[in-house]
């Protein structure tokens, strides 16, 4: 992959917002890169009986291209081409011309159109053609079913090896978990990705884990933190957010049994309006924001024991589902005030795998298990390019220390 490459770090980033921006920005251009050099690689494979009476091969690669710049619909890309060099005699030498990148290309329209398809219609192999030849047109010969397949295998390599690297010193203060799930269109069943996000305590946000997971089961979730435990994440972290429904708990419990659980907001209050009558849940909805919103963890109680007293009478599961989580659900008010946006609710998942949902929702889901859970680890990396630390990062060290916080205010000891 080192002789294809791409300055797609060198681009402007979009604004802080416009995640999806930066998502297809950075796909096009790493896509450029490696559809390049599957070419390259599929016509030497092409020609590889092609040798001399020493058995030296004839069509090899030589080193790269002088770099130049393509100008498309995301601003100037960096290309760096492979350089074939064919060995045989003059009058039996081919040379090697790019149906991806034409030797004179220098501005191209139709990258456009190459970038919606290529996030829209996710990895698989028959999309990946569809893609290219929205920048290559229709007859272009370097999209052969070896290439596109070549595409696919690389990113799934990617996949495999970060999947497997080391998490050994990673110490995550705070994580978020979620199961996310998705159609697949040759199997019956729902896949389910399991999503673990941490921030270290410089305040980074990071991705931890992606995996397949069978449903949300608490096997699937203990699979998956006791990986991550072998490859180094030993410690504990302080606490953990994630919707009530998880089997994510009862594992964390095993696995991590000092972390704290704070349950989603979110989560909580989608499934308490659900119990609901439609008409009642503006006004049980704003109840519901008096408790998360309030000021200290006494408002909060009040505004937790009013909404039941309210509702309990004749919807009495909608309050037993708010109240059986009631003490996991104002855990926050134990952490730092700043830090309380970002543990009230798994955002940091949620707000990712809106694209992502969006993407599979136009193509009717992936083809394969595989096939979604590798565009699912690539479209969250790309995205992770633009998460911003946690408001007050510097407090994290506080709570590492074991500092106490009540209602958000750090405790002296003359407290």
């Amino acid at each position: 992959m080192n002789d294809a490459i791409t300055n797609a770090d060198a681009l402007p980033l979009p604004t802080e917002k416009d995640v999806l921006t930066a998502v297809l920005h950075h796909g096009a251009t790493q896509m450029l890169a490696q559809a390049i050099q599957a070419e390259v690689t599929t016509y030497l494979e092409s020609r590889s009986h092609l040798r001399d009476d020493t058995g030296r091969q004839q069509v090899v690669r030589n080193g790269s291209l002088p770099q130049r710049t393509i100008l498309t619909g995301i601003g100037p890309v960096e290309v760096k081409q492979p350089r074939v060099q064919d060995r045989r005699p003059p009058e039996q030498r081919e040379k090697f011309s790019s149906t991806i990148l034409p030797p004179y290309l220098r501005k191209t329209k139709s990258i456009e159109e190459l970038i919606p398809w290529l996030y829209l219609k996710g990895v698989s192999t028959g999309d990946f053609s569809e893609a290219l030849a929205a920048l290559l047109g229709p007859d272009a010969k370097g999209l052969s079913p070896n290439t596109v397949t070549r595409l696919k295998a690389i990113w799934q390599q990617e996949y495999d090896a970060w999947n497997k690297r080391s998490l050994a010193g990673k110490h995550y203060v705070y994580v978020w978990a979620d199961g996310v799930h998705f159609n697949i269109r040759l199997e019956q069943d729902r896949q389910c990705i399991l999503v673990l996000i941490g921030a270290t305590a410089d305040g980074k946000k990071e991705l931890i884990a992606v995996s397949d997971g069978y449903r949300e089961s608490e096997q699937s979730w203990k699979a998956l933190l006791l990986d991550c435990q072998a490859r180094g994440m030993t410690i504990a972290p302080t606490l953990a957010v994630g919707d009530g429904a998880l089997g994510f708990w009862k594992a964390l419990r095993q696995v991590f049994p000092t972390t704290r659980e704070q349950r989603c907001w979110v989560h909580k209050t989608a499934n308490v309006l659900d119990k609901l009558p439609k008409g009642q849940q503006p006004k049980a909805k704003a109840m519901l924001h008096d408790i998360w919103q309030a000021d200290t963890k006494a408002e909060a109680e009040k505004a937790f024991d009013l909404f039941v007293a309210t509702w309990q009478a004749k919807y009495a599961k909608a309050t037993d589902c708010l109240a059986k989580d009631r003490e996991e659900l104002l855990v926050f008010y134990d952490f730092p005030a700043m830090h309380w946006n970002h543990l009230r609710t798994t955002n940091p998942i949620e707000s990712t795998f809106a694209t992502v949902r969006l993407r599979t929702s136009k193509t009717k889901g992936s083809g394969s298990r595989s096939a979604c859970l590798t565009m699912v680890f690539k479209l969250m990396e790309s995205a992770a390019k633009t998460w911003r630390l946690l408001n007050g990062s510097p407090l994290l060290s506080k709570v590492i220390a074991g500092v106490r916080f009540v209602d958000g205010v750090e405790q002296t000891n003359a407290a």
